[in-house]
């Protein structure tokens, strides 16, 4: 089972982290860099669509409230 392990995470060294490998070289940078720089990048999205998403909650919500239908006055 551990034997498994090791080959996998050997196998994905190996091929999955030659993509930022190869860029660091081909820009002339550290691949640590790189790979930080997707990590950042990662979130920094996810917390923009998060923030997108209650904005919008946030709009839908004060269109209701402004859009009600009220029959008499009586209705505040």
């Amino acid at each position: 089972m551990l034997q498994a392990v090791y080959s996998l995470r050997h196998y994905l060294e190996k091929r999955g982290f030659y993509v930022s490998s190869r860029l660091a070289d081909r820009l002339g940078m550290r691949a640590k860099s790189v790979r930080l720089f997707f990590i950042y990048v990662s979130f920094a999205t996810f917390g923009v669509g998060f923030a997108i998403y209650l904005t919008l909650a946030f709009l839908l919500k004060l269109k209701d409230l402004v859009n009600t239908k009220r029959t008499s006055v009586f209705d505040l």
